[in-house]
């Protein structure tokens, strides 16, 4: 039997999203490092009681940060819930589009604590900071404060503040630049791909490698520490991240339909003034259309010059509203923090059922209407109906034809004023290349 060690992978224990090292498993595949990063764990204020002990609420708190493959842990501050730690950590940068996490817990394993319940034993979370160091400037000092978000079973909750001192120093500002053009991970990911269930199969087992082996540390590092640190259920199905994601997609696709509705408003002349500019820019672009491509490069250069006054001041932390974690319904967070399988009562786990069938009942209807826009682009030369075919290649041997003899300025032009016209020349009724494609076939009449 031979057995062979691949170095040229990287092996995550992390989530893509939030990865905090790309380097391949060998060490003699790694780049020198291209700066260099320090954090000051100055302490936390304004800590909940996490236990009780003699009576009264207390806590026994710790943090913890994780950066690549190094682990670095405080030491336990005894019955505060205003601990100063004040220590420094430094960890060596080898690609700025990383993110460092770091955790504050619960030490429930000194002293005669009696916390009690099913978490007795276990070192509870206070929360989590991560920052990703791309978004820091380099040679500054931030020193900030964080909030230590926690979602329980019943609400979401601010359990303190974490105050940190983050500086991150370049080496070498050429390397820096260089390294926005390399692949994110390793060739060998790209040469001869992992499929996605070897990727978490292997996730679930370099987390159990880490969390045995800083298990063995001194002090130790507990199982459900590891967990939290590296998301382990961030996979697990949620309607609140569900509804999360559904809202960062649209909140992209509103900058666009903004877009869409301000040409709207030029077409149909709701302000003359604008309307004329954009024609005036209309026909510089169409008799000098060499100008196109760098007004485009200059208008973005533009905004980003406009934006730069709203740029963040300090890195940027878990958000709360993005999360959609203030608003969330009760049954969907103890549907979050259900087990698997589910140990909720069967009228319960029916009434959830039927709410994700009628989640995805929406989501299948979304996703048939995408396929039966997309099948009617393909039945135009597919011959599924031979009227529609036999028009759409006429139309364009036409157009080909008038195309080949009509200069490209004038065809610009004339379609660009049709599109620009005056509501008056409109007509409220669908154009004829819409009316057109919605008579197309498509394939939802084969579906069962």
């Amino acid at each position: 039997m031979r057995v062979c060690l691949e170095g040229g992978y990287h092996v995550l224990d992390e989530s893509t999203m939030y990865i905090s090292d790309q380097r391949p498993t060998a060490k003699q595949l790694w780049k020198q490092p291209v700066g260099i990063l320090e954090v000051g764990i100055l302490g936390a204020q304004g800590l909940l009681p996490m236990k009780m002990k003699d009576g009264r609420g207390s806590t026994d708190a710790y943090c913890v940060a994780k950066y690549g493959q190094k682990w670095v842990r405080t030491r336990t501050i005894m019955e505060t819930f205003n601990p100063r730690w004040n220590e420094q950590y430094t960890w060596e940068v080898y690609d700025p589009c990383t993110v460092i996490t770091l955790g504050v817990f619960d030490n429930s394993h000194l002293g005669g604590n009696s916390g009690g319940g099913s978490n007795a034993g276990r070192d509870a979370r206070i929360g989590k900071v991560r920052i990703r160091l791309s978004t820091l400037e380099a040679h500054r000092t931030y020193t900030h404060s964080y909030p230590l978000l926690v979602l329980h079973p019943h609400a979401l909750k601010k359990m303190g503040e974490l105050q940190l001192a983050i500086r991150f120093t370049t080496l070498s500002l050429a390397n820096m630049i260089y390294i926005y053009g390399q692949p994110l991970l390793p060739k060998m990911h790209y040469l001869h791909p992992f499929t996605v269930n070897q990727v978490d199969n292997l996730r679930y087992q370099a987390m159990n490698i880490v969390a045995r082996r800083l298990g063995r540390a001194e002090p130790p590092l507990r199982k459900e520490v590891v967990e939290y640190m590296l998301d382990v259920d961030s996979h697990m199905w949620s309607m609140r991240r569900s509804k999360a994601n559904f809202f960062r997609i649209m909140s992209l696709v509103s900058g666009m339909v903004a877009i869409g509705q301000w040409f709207g408003s030029v077409c149909y002349w709701k302000n003359p003034i604008t309307s004329v500019l954009v024609h005036i820019l209309f026909l510089i672009l169409v008799w000098y259309p060499e100008l196109i491509l760098p007004t485009l490069c200059f208008y973005m250069f533009l905004v980003g010059l406009w934006n730069y006054r709203y740029r963040p001041r300090y890195p940027p932390h878990m958000d709360t509203k993005l999360s959609w974690a203030e608003s969330v319904n009760p049954d969907e967070l103890d549907e979050e923090f259900d087990t698997f399988p589910t140990c909720r009562p069967h009228d319960v786990v029916r009434m959830r059922y039927d709410r994700l069938r009628s989640v995805a009942g929406r989501i299948q209807t979304v996703v048939g209407d995408i396929a039966t826009q997309g099948e009617r682009f393909e039945s135009l030369l597919g011959w599924r109906d031979p009227r529609a075919t036999s028009l759409f290649i006429v139309f364009c041997v036409c157009a080909a034809v008038v195309l080949y003899a009509t200069p490209f300025r004038v065809v610009a032009l004339v379609g660009g004023l049709y599109y620009l016209r005056h509501p008056r020349f409109r007509s409220k009724l669908p154009s004829v290349p819409s009316s057109f494609f919605k008579r197309l076939t498509a394939r939802t009449d084969s579906l069962l």
